[in-house]
């Protein structure tokens, strides 16, 4: 256990203790002063659900795939300090939210004020992803799916990606549904054959495919035409939510920006939707070897 960590996190709750109950859908990003945590009003947590400290303490010994751990605002005592600190030494985001939320996850079993949410399945890394590709013999095909979180929407996105040959899906670690039951349900199973990472920093890891050859081509409404575009190259393609789009630094940092033809009234399609059409019409354009 890291004393220090246990400390900082003891030390952090209490400065920034504040009542949010009245607050609208507001996400409160990374504090300087607290290292690893989140707050967030609206989260979807549709996911693998372990409850109470004991529970908790047993996953994290595991060393199964952790996605996020809740615990309950004003609960900055005993265990709940070890297990938070313990979380944080490991990378996984701390999110504090209301005990009727903890109450919803756990099904209002006895929680202890502490919900864990394990992955359904473990994730992959980003050169393992390539790894893929080459095992092929095919130039890599990646999707990024920027800040998705709903988990129907990921899960059909995923099952998109299968079956256009996909070598793999990269995924935000925060702001952003996990490997979830919901996810893989909305998968058809599609989830068991396709390989997931989950990176830090999205901009980071776009930088890291350029330089490992890749090209990267954002689906966003203003860009390219989608048919007019050269899709026989190291590619990967990056989709936005629905409510946000694509973030506008990763916008920045894309080679090209395309888009579909609208010819309706509404503005776009769920990105389920267009992620078939975009995925589809690049396997048109590739060669298979």
């Amino acid at each position: 256990m890291n004393n220090k960590n246990t400390a900082k996190y003891a030390k952090n709750s209490k400065q920034h203790g504040r009542d949010f109950s009245d607050r609208k859908k507001t996400e409160y990003r990374k504090h300087p002063t607290r290292e690893g945590f989140e707050k967030s009003g609206d989260e979807l947590v549709d996911s693998g659900i372990v409850a109470g400290r004991n529970a908790v303490r047993e996953l994290l010994k595991s060393g199964r795939t952790i996605d996020k751990i809740y615990t309950q605002q004003g609960e900055r005592e005993g265990s709940i300090v070890a297990l938070a600190a313990e979380a944080i030494s490991r990378g996984i985001p701390i999110i504090e939210t209301e005990k009727s939320k903890l109450d919803a996850l756990s099904g209002f079993t006895s929680h202890q004020g502490i919900v864990a949410m394990a992955a359904f399945k473990g994730y992959s890394t980003v050169d393992e992803i390539l790894e893929i590709a080459t095992q092929r013999g095919e130039k890599p095909f990646v999707v990024i799916a920027d800040e998705i979180c709903d988990p129907n929407n990921l899960g059909s996105l995923i099952r998109c990606c299968e079956g256009a040959g996909v070598h793999g899906v990269i995924i935000p670690k925060r702001r952003s549904v996990g490997l979830s039951p919901a996810v893989a349900k909305a998968s058809a199973g599609a989830i068991e054959h396709m390989a997931v990472a989950k990176v830090t920093n999205i901009n980071a890891t776009i930088e890291e495919l350029k330089k490992k050859g890749l090209w990267i081509m954002s689906c966003e409404a203003g860009g390219t035409d989608y048919n007019s575009v050269d899709y026989d190259i190291p590619l990967c393609i990056i989709l936005g939510s629905e409510e946000n789009g694509i973030s506008k630094q990763v916008l920045k940092n894309s080679d090209y920006i395309i888009s579909l033809p609208m010819r309706g009234k509404v503005n776009s399609l769920n990105v389920s939707c267009a992620a078939a059409a975009v995925l589809y019409r690049a396997i048109s354009g590739r060669n298979s070897n």
